[in-house]
């Protein structure tokens, strides 16, 4: 039972609720099963109600003297239709003390607003009109539902005149009979309303009606699937409400109305002309912002992995390895196969594209920005390109989850737009250092704004002219070098990017496949800006981390038998990993090597059971291999001898320093680490099960799974389900190919 006690000057015991319908029946039986109030008075036009009422529990007394009742009350709230509010208003005004608040339930603000201004005179502080969102098909006090408003959004429109502790007072009210309570000024309440809730319903009116009129219109209703009739349910609400409302809030009704009817225009010019870009686009578009919409209003992923529950994966040595199989698609390459194909003139189908949250994110941006995108479906995508002055501007900021690749890249594209665009992210993108990016784009001319700590939101002004620069990169970062160069294809004359440390360079291949006059040599990567890129078909090669990890397991010594990973990029400013593992002795040859648009790629087959030996590994050598250090640390760990790894302060490292947990993990195993400053020397042992927990890194994880799949002892990696996120049929590959994991689910 809740009982609502306030120390404010507002103390609401006893409620009048005037008019008895479903609403107003259910927040007054919410009040008084939870005891929320003293006492809870129900009036209605309709004796009948007030008794039925009484009878139900719904309210504890009936207003015989409505007068006496609004005297004594300390809420009232009004829950009779929009039309009936301003007699309401006029009825009560002359009994209303000071300290009493007065709220309603409509779906309009604005006519009742204006209706109370002209009978106050000037409107009491203690006037807070409100709208619950919730409803059911039926009506009356016998519908009403004491949990009606759990886990319902409850719009407060306070006004200038209302005393904020009022508003609170009733805010707090609503919060104890479940609703989720929020405020909106008065205008833009009527308009969202108009937009989510009046135009949905008088378009199953209208189509109804429509259809009705048909001479044939028996059949049309006899054979009507599910879609039409959940669609057309709420043409059986109350006309009566529903004529009021449209009276009421006629300006934003139309408004949307004249909207709705542009854009069915659109559609059927599409279908009678047979453009078949234009329906799609469409059909897309509306099936892609709804599932968006549902993931913001929901807080969920972008990815239909649930990577929130908790999976712990056990994992042992001892596999006898056979088989083979395609690995994930690369994500670097996915986020840049996604912007180039949107950029391009043309169709592109792109085919190994990633489908995890981070690259979901950059496609949902470029949806936002009108460019047309069929899938994904198991990896294929067809993007519709809409050249390099198509793009469209959001119609709000641009949501990137927590992908910090999404937002440098895309900075790098929004900074030559002429539109302004705002890009935010979950609570830790919001946290990430921008500044790296921002900075030389606005040596560009970019005019970037960013949050107080240098990061997320950025908010990006359009029409800027950037010309190109030379730049030398402070820090090596493909991540920056490539959003320069994606501003750089607006940009005039010549941009030149400079690195101290080869990154990897597939924006540069990418944009040379799709005819961008770009050259790469010792001097820097040099681009002009050009009229168009030329669209054409994309593979992503499966990403070089995950096979790491696959050939790390093979390094155990209990393991026997060999198997082949299909499609890998060997991309030589990615494949630092393998060329470690070949120089410690790892039996990894090359296959069926070939190019896919300018991406070296091979088949990978690694025999399990070679002795692999210490190795010494400075900048030079571990630059192509950043990202899989943590892995290569696990193959140190069951090496034959000491390994050392120097250099290592050149180099930048994940924000969630995946290496020195990972050098934690390894102690924790039973193996001898030392580190310093600017190395950590390994020195190879056997290791011990034991449980890690991963603290949500994904390279942690990856780096414990290698270190149980190289253990004669079980292993277990205690992770809220990043890694399944981001691979999701890990566990079945691994289990294919004799390797031992297994999946527990809390």
């Amino acid at each position: 039972m809740l009982n609502y006690l306030s120390d404010s000057q507002y103390r609401l015991e006893r409620v009048l609720i005037i008019g008895l319908g479903l609403i107003g029946g259910s927040l007054a039986k919410a009040l008084k099963t939870r005891a929320c109030v003293g006492e809870v008075v129900g009036a209605d036009r309709s004796p009948d109600e007030c008794r039925l009422g009484l009878q139900l529990g719904v309210i504890d007394r009936i207003a015989e003297d409505l007068s006496a009742e609004v005297a004594q009350a300390d809420l009232i709230v009004l829950a009779v239709p929009v039309k009936a509010m301003e007699a309401v208003l006029e009825q009560i005004r002359p009994y209303l003390r000071m300290q009493t608040l007065v709220t309603d339930v409509g779906s309009t603000k604005g006519n009742l607003v204006q209706a109370a201004r002209r009978i106050f005179g000037h409107l009491p502080g203690t006037f807070i009109p409100g709208h619950p969102i919730a409803g059911a098909e039926k009506s009356g006090v016998r519908a009403s539902d004491a949990d009606l408003f759990e886990h319902h959004k409850v719009i407060l429109t306070p006004l200038p005149e209302t005393d904020s502790n009022a508003t609170l007072e009733l805010a707090r009210l609503w919060q104890t009979v479940g609703a989720e309570v929020l405020q909106m000024e008065v205008g833009r309440h009527d308009e969202v309303l108009a937009a989510t809730s009046h135009l949905p319903h008088l378009l199953a009116f209208s189509l109804v009606d429509t259809l009705a009129r048909e001479e044939e219109n028996l059949d049309i209703f006899r054979y009507a699937a599910g879609g039409f009739r959940d669609f057309t349910r709420i043409a059986a609400s109350d006309p009566t409400m529903w004529h009021d409302i449209c009276v009421a809030n006629r300006e934003a009704i139309l408004s949307q109305i004249d909207r709705y009817t542009a854009g069915v225009a659109r559609l059927r010019g599409a279908i009678e002309q047979g453009d078949s870009e234009g329906m799609l686009g469409i059909f897309t578009r509306a099936k892609a912002a709804r599932e968006h919409f549902t993931r913001l209003l929901n807080k969920a992923a972008y990815s239909s992995n649930d990577h929130t529950r908790a999976v712990n994966l056990r994992a042992r040595g001892g596999a006898a390895l056979n088989g083979e199989f395609s690995l994930p698609g690369d994500k670097s390459i996915s986020h840049r196969a996604i912007i180039l194909a949107a950029l391009a003139e043309g169709v592109t189908d792109i085919s190994g594209f990633l489908e995890n949250e981070d690259s979901l994110a950059t496609l949902q941006a470029l949806r936002d920005m009108g460019v047309v995108i069929e899938g994904p479906h198991q990896g294929q995508v067809r993007v519709f390109g809409v050249g390099l002055n198509g793009l469209k501007p959001p119609p709000g900021p641009l949501y990137l989850g927590h992908s910090a690749t999404a937002m440098r890249l895309l900075t790098g594209v929004l900074a030559a737009q002429p539109f302004d665009t705002e890009l935010f992210g979950d609570e830790a993108l919001c946290r990430r250092d921008m500044t790296r990016v921002t900075e030389p784009l606005r040596q560009m001319g970019a005019s970037i704004t960013t949050g107080p700590s240098g990061g997320a939101p950025l908010t990006i002004k359009g029409g800027q002219r950037l010309c190109g620069i030379d730049y030398q990169l402070p820090v090596p970062s493909a991540q920056v070098k490539s959003s320069l160069l994606l501003a750089g294809l607006w940009a005039e004359g010549t941009t030149c990017i400079r690195e101290k440390v080869a990154t990897r360079d597939h924006t540069e291949r990418m944009l040379a496949a799709l005819g961008a006059d770009i050259r790469a040599s010792e001097d820097g990567v040099r681009l002009v800006s050009g009229p168009h890129l030329e669209a054409t078909n994309i593979e992503v090669p499966g990403d070089i981390s995950w096979a790491t990890l696959f050939l790390v397991a093979a390094g155990d010594r209990g393991s026997q038998g060999s198997y082949c990973l299909r499609s890998a990029g060997i991309n030589p400013s990615r494949i630092g990993a393998l060329q470690v593992l070949q120089q410690m002795g790892a039996d990894i040859r090359f296959e069926r090597q070939r190019e896919q648009l300018g991406e070296p790629v091979a088949d990978l087959v690694v025999t399990a059971g070679a002795r692999l030996k210490g190795i010494d590994a400075d900048a030079a050598l571990l630059a192509a291999a950043v990202d899989e250090l943590p892995l290569l640390l696990v193959a140190a760990a069951v090496a034959e001898g000491p390994s050392r790894f120097t250099d290592l302060a050149r180099l930048k490292h994940k924000e969630d320093d995946p290496v020195h947990k990972t050098v934690a993990m390894l102690i924790d195993l039973g193996i001898a680490v030392e580190q310093g400053d600017d190395y950590i020397q390994v020195t190879g042992g056997t290791l011990q099960g034991g449980v890690i927990e991963t603290q949500d890194s994904l390279r942690l994880a990856m780096a414990a799974l290698a270190a149980g799949l190289c253990c004669t002892e079980t292993v277990t990696v205690s992770q809220r389900g990043a890694l399944l996120a981001a691979y999701p049929d890990f566990v079945e590959q691994a289990q294919r190919v004799g390797l031992n994991v297994h999946k527990e689910e809390d």
